[in-house]
């Protein structure tokens, strides 16, 4: 079986994806995977450079995160047109890897954890979904503190995903992220019981 793990921007879901890899599961991570098609050589990072300038590139050839961050979340138009370039190559490795996995020990439980999942018209692909939430309002906190950014930068970033109460009310199954690690980590423990995990 494979679920899709989602959520937001500083719900947890890398809090709760390491504790479904301790109990078994294995992981495909899109973040991992984001950060793989732009490195140096690969052609995802060609085209980002042509569509947004040479100075989303740093002296020795890697991408400027922030940089390009600053320019696609100021700007919808020019966000749509990062993910056009990214998310094709994004999805096409995912789903390599979650097959691999799939075939290697069908008894798994293989968790493919994409931020954009409903954004990205995704969820369909696997088998259930697991979001994992905190309201808005932590959501923004934790950003803040995570990133060292400013209210408005925050705010940004948050509007660029669908809301996590929305993302909550499509769910098959919820993680609560914001009490205690303790707390979390015993709705992880509950949700595997319910997924023949031990």
């Amino acid at each position: 079986m494979n679920i899709g793990l989602t959520g937001g921007i500083a719900t947890g879901k890398s809090t709760v994806a390491r504790l479904l890899v301790e109990r078994g599961a294995a992981l495909v991570d899109a973040d991992r995977i984001a950060r793989e098609i732009v490195e140096p050589g690969q052609a995802p990072l060609a085209q980002i450079a042509d569509r947004f300038g040479p100075e989303v590139l740093q002296a020795d050839g890697t991408l400027d995160r922030r940089r390009l961050g600053q320019i696609v979340f100021a700007d919808a138009a020019k966000r749509k047109e990062l993910e056009a370039i990214t998310h094709p190559a994004i999805r096409a490795l995912m789903r390599e890897r979650v097959e691999a996995l799939e075939r290697e020990r069908p008894d798994r439980l293989v968790v493919a954890d994409i931020p954009l999942l409903y954004e990205s018209g995704l969820a369909s692909l696997y088998d259930a979904v697991l979001v994992v939430y905190v309201p808005r309002a932590l959501q923004r906190q934790r950003l803040m503190a995570r990133d060292g950014l400013t209210a408005e930068e925050a705010d940004k970033r948050l509007s660029a995903q669908m809301d996590i109460e929305e993302k909550k009310r499509r769910a098959d199954y919820v993680i609560d992220n914001s009490s205690s690690l303790d707390d979390t980590a015993k709705q992880v423990e509950r949700f595997c019981l319910e997924m023949g995990l031990r």
